[in-house]
């Protein structure tokens, strides 16, 4: 079935909406005549869908759609069993003549719809994966299609997504490489003999990660067979209404109809639009993976993904370059982003300020190559430099394209292909929802996705009504010096408080354990952005210093229970330990006084 026109996919989803419910009622929520007909079915306990179209992004299209179907302009518009009925005088007159239950009761003998599963995910990811579980808990009929196109160097990965693959799962382990690097130098304070001419063994990791990640990959799909969902290594696309049509890596073509679907396809990194880019630049989906010590290596942008793999790789001794187009870690705290920056420039990392990629051109090939980078800054002077390894990390684009989203009318954001959903992860398709890093709008974190696909799936196969909570989500980046935040930004907060109602707490701390180390401690820094007129609220938490993941996860609890700084003082604090300092903070950034570390 070729994609849809504009009007021609409205009314796919009209005609959706009306072949799947029994009772289906379009209707406005200020709408007096339309409360007249949803009183009417509930008196009688009729069961029925209202689809408020002033409550939709698209609901005024839909309107008009509806006219010219049906030739009626206004609302409530009223199908019962397919059949168009009319507006609130028809179908108050339907129930005069008797004729109500009637019509309703016409279509029980008729058998449902049939498909060839109730769930299709499309997206082994973390979120895709959740929620077919959860569906499968409900003796539901599931099916996860995933396929990993290979990078332009070639790397591919199995079940598992992003984050298991190229993301999260092999940072953090690389990241923890990096801690223990860091851990040997300060053994040496605490009395350990230790070999100074120790080094890093890139393939050593490399193995050890990807086994690990090897063995996670055969775990979910002996978890998927165990739950009875059908695993599909396919790359699906649909192609009409409540149907896919799947390729595998062999061409084969399998076509498959499901009631309801989930789209969890996730992000792929971008590419520089400049000569040499795909060709000898590499990403972090293939970095994790890389058969060769990336030796000298220069990072493309400024993002948390940019800055933790520059951590890492300058921790196992290599030379190492960020190039920033604009400012670190956007959409961030600026207070703290910039500290992080600090911090990894006085360590070694330098930074490329203001710059931008104009070419890269391979000198010699290797493992790893000489490649020569050609960059300008925002004055217009250009200059070049050899590296021997690449890394973008320019943002990540939603893997919708080629979905052929059109063929069934999900709406999309032009500017980024990612889905527009409501608050239930519902798309513009009553049967089609989305969770994860593809959905506008939503933090991109892998805990977000799990949650929301395991709501989800309560609510579409069982009596669940929670919704996933999008505030006060906590994150962490694990740079060298770690940043866990919950909550608002500094400057967000100004902007929707006004730096009037603002009263943050703020202090620099000395974490024990640098102490006898002699590491530097001025870094290390905490803030608490409360809220004057909510009782001080706390609506920001900021931590810069070690384990700031740990630290994090405890306080988001509190965040989300509406804790004030009176909740934050009040509770006793474990001594020694770094979280301990969110109990006894008492400087304000309003009264100028000093916060620098004083020692324990």
């Amino acid at each position: 079935m070729p994609p849809l026109g504009e009007s021609g996919s409205l009314q796919a989803i009209v005609k959706d909406y009306i072949e799947s419910n029994n009772v289906m009622v379009f209707s406005k929520s200020t709408c007096p005549f339309c409360k007249k007909v949803k009183n009417l079915f509930d008196s009688f306990q009729i069961k029925y869908l209202a689809v408020e179209l002033d409550q939709m992004e698209n609901g005024a299209d839909i309107q008009a759609t509806l006219k010219e179907m049906t030739g009626q302009r206004t609302v409530p518009n009223v199908f019962i069993n397919k059949t168009h009925i009319g507006g609130c005088d028809d179908t108050l007159q339907l129930h005069k003549d008797g004729k109500l239950h009637e019509a309703v009761a016409a279509n029980a003998e008729k058998p449902e719809e049939t498909y060839d599963y109730d769930l299709i995910v499309i997206g082994g990811g973390s979120g895709g994966l959740a929620a077919s579980k959860a569906a499968a808990a409900f003796n539901k009929k599931v099916a996860v299609f995933d396929f990993v196109k290979p990078t332009p160097s070639g790397t591919t990965w199995g079940l598992g997504g992003t984050c298991v693959n190229v993301g999260c799962i092999p940072k953090k382990l690389m990241h923890q490489a990096a801690l223990l690097g860091e851990a040997v130098n300060d053994s040496m304070k605490y009395g350990w003999a230790v070999e100074e001419t120790y080094k890093h063994n890139w393939n050593i990791l490399r193995d050890a990660v990807q086994d690990h990640i090897g063995s996670l990959n055969f775990a979910y799909r002996v978890q998927l067979r165990e739950k009875k969902i059908t695993y599909v290594n396919a790359y699906a696309k649909f192609v009409g209404p409540h149907t896919i049509e799947a390729v595998n890596k062999k061409g084969k073509v399998t076509t498959h109809t499901s009631a309801q679907f989930l789209l969890a396809p996730g992000l792929r990194p971008n590419y520089l639009n400049c000569p040499g880019a795909k060709e000898y630049c590499i990403t972090s989906d293939d970095l994790f993976a890389l058969q060769h010590c990336p030796g000298k290596t220069l990072l493309v942008g400024a993002s948390y993904i940019s800055l933790e793999c520059a951590g890492f790789l300058k921790a196992f001794g290599l030379d190492v370059t960020v190039m920033v187009r604009s400012i670190l870690l956007r959409g961030f705290d600026r207070q703290m982003a910039d500290l992080i920056g600090s911090y990894m420039e006085s360590h070694g990392i330098r930074f490329i300020q203001e710059s931008q990629v104009k070419k890269v051109e391979q000198l010699e090939s290797g493992e790893p190559g000489r490649l020569l980078v050609t960059y300008g800054n925002n004055a217009g002077e250009e200059s070049s430099e050899e590296f021997n390894t690449v890394v973008l990390a320019i943002g990540r684009q939603a893997m919708t394209d080629d979905l052929n989203l059109g063929a069934v009318g999900v709406k999309t954001n032009s500017k980024n292909g990612k889905i527009i959903c409501d608050e239930k992860e519902g798309s513009s398709v009553p049967y089609i929802h989305a969770v994860g890093d593809v959905v506008d709008g939503k933090p991109e974190l892998t805990p977000v996705a799990i949650q929301a696909g395991i709501l989800l799936a309560r609510r579409l196969f069982s009596d669940g009504s929670i919704l996933c909570d999008y505030e006060n989500v906590p994150t962490t980046v694990f740079t060298p010096l770690e940043y866990g935040c919950i909550g608002l930004s500094e400057e967000k907060a100004t902007e929707l408080y006004g730096i009037d109602d603002l009263e943050v707490y703020h202090t620099n701390y000395v974490p024990l354990e640098f102490a006898v180390a002699q590491r530097r401690a001025n870094e290390c820094y905490v803030k608490l952005i409360c809220i004057k007129s909510l009782n001080e609220k706390v609506v920001g938490f900021h931590y810069a210093g070690p384990n700031a993941g740990e630290v994090t996860q405890g306080y988001a609890v509190a965040m989300r229970l509406g804790a004030t700084k009176h909740d934050f003082d009040n509770t006793i604090g474990i001594h020694p330990t770094c979280s301990e300092v969110f109990t006894t903070l008492q400087t304000t950034k309003s009264s100028g006084m000093n916060v620098a570390a004083a020692g324990c």
